[in-house]
């Protein structure tokens, strides 16, 4: 049996800061069953930014995207889901 590779989606949140973005954001991941790697987040004057590592090995990234894209609207938030690929492929120097 061949061990899967693991894959991992970068994951931005910017917008106004409000009480309970990130209890909202980490919840849809423990309800889609996708751990987080890594979290980093700060606010500057009232604006809130976040960005978070999470691995979704064995787990659907257009899915993700949309429950993230949804609960942006909700929160009032911009949340973008890219591959780790993608990101660091379009950050490279």
């Amino acid at each position: 049996m061949q061990k899967s590779t693991k894959e991992r989606a970068v994951i931005t949140v910017t917008g106004i800061d409000h009480p309970g973005i990130i209890a909202a954001i980490t919840r849809a991941l423990a309800d889609l069953n996708i751990n987080i790697e890594d979290l980093s987040q700060t606010i500057v004057q009232g604006l809130f930014t976040m960005i978070l590592i999470a691995d979704i090995t064995d787990h659907d990234l257009g899915k993700l995207q949309e429950t993230m894209q949804k609960l942006g609207k909700e929160q009032g938030v911009q949340i973008t889901v890219q591959h780790e690929n993608i990101f660091k492929f379009m950050h490279r120097v």
